[in-house]
């Protein structure tokens, strides 16, 4: 029995080794008394295959909503005068109750400290108010839709 400095069979370890090698195993693992010794294989390393999804035949109308969206707006929509943020991570509501109308639309006409949206967190419903009067160009973000801290929520020019 061949030992190392800190008590360790080596023979058993190369025994265990061998029989994982044989048995096609992926791990043994023996317990005596206050000794445990535990000898697994390790995943063999497989190279990653990427394959290219094919491009979608038609335009999904997100896709067009979007790059009007983006034709109207300058690119960073966080720096746009009229941009009511986020005031907290959360999920945007625009409207009170599930049932009910939005707050506003696109189009209307809102009071500073006007109730445009409701952000939740953590159960509480957080209102989110117009910054300054005007009318409403854009509306950034979907009912339910998750939010970040200073993320662009609605344009009010």
């Amino acid at each position: 029995m061949s030992q190392s400095k800190h008590g360790i069979d080596k023979d058993l370890i190369r025994d265990l080794a061998a029989l994982l090698k044989e048995t096609d195993l992926a791990e043994i693992e023996i317990e005596q008394d206050d000794f445990r010794i535990r000898v697994s294989r390790g995943a063999p390393q497989v190279p990653a295959t990427f394959i290219q999804a094919p491009a979608p035949a038609g335009r999904l109308p997100s896709e067009t909503k979007m790059e009007a969206a983006a034709a109207l707006e300058p690119a960073d929509l966080s720096k746009h005068p009229g941009v009511v943020a986020s005031p907290m991570v959360g999920t945007a509501y625009r409207a009170p109750a599930p049932d009910a109308k939005p707050f506003v639309e696109v189009g209307d006409t809102v009071a500073v400290g006007e109730t445009i949206l409701i952000v939740e967190a953590m159960k509480h419903m957080n209102e989110v108010v117009a910054t300054k009067a005007g009318k409403v160009v854009a509306i950034l973000v979907e009912d339910g839709q998750p939010v970040e801290y200073g993320e662009p929520l609605m344009i009010v020019e």
